[in-house]
């Protein structure tokens, strides 16, 4: 795998990928950025999301759940002196659709956290990880 970050200005950057994709990324305008896009430490929230939701519904797909709608929201703390890293990461789960079973979005979760995530995986290694879910029928 490969990417590419290219400065644009200030503090922004152009983040390309292999697969031909990009995004900006840029920084607060407290730290001299212009708030053109995320921040790089909130695209790595973005890409631990990712994952885990590509796990997820991957997983449930294949459990043969008839979800509807997948969402995950992500809570961070950050350590207070540099390196910032993350130092909990809250991820809540929203599994929508009909017939869903609760146990099989738990597995699913767990799955992907301890086993398929490789991006979660590696914030644990800072990060205290934890995660919860709600299914919500339709």
């Amino acid at each position: 795998m490969k990417a590419r970050v290219k400065w644009v200005e200030q503090v922004a950057f152009l983040g390309e990928t292999e697969s031909n994709h990009a995004v900006l990324m840029d920084g607060a305008p407290a730290a001299g950025g212009r708030n053109l896009g995320p921040r790089p430490m909130e695209m790595l929230l973005l890409g631990a999301g990712g994952c885990t939701s590509f796990d997820v519904i991957t997983i449930l797909k294949k459990s043969r759940q008839e979800v509807t709608d997948c969402y995950v929201e992500i809570e961070a703390d950050r350590a207070d002196t540099d390196p910032k890293v993350f130092t909990r990461i809250h991820m809540h789960f929203v599994v929508k659709g009909r017939n869903i079973k609760p146990e099989v979005v738990e597995k699913a979760i767990k799955l992907s956290a301890d086993k398929y995530c490789s991006a979660s995986i590696m914030l644990g290694a800072t990060a205290a990880l934890t995660h919860d879910f709600e299914v919500v029928q339709e």
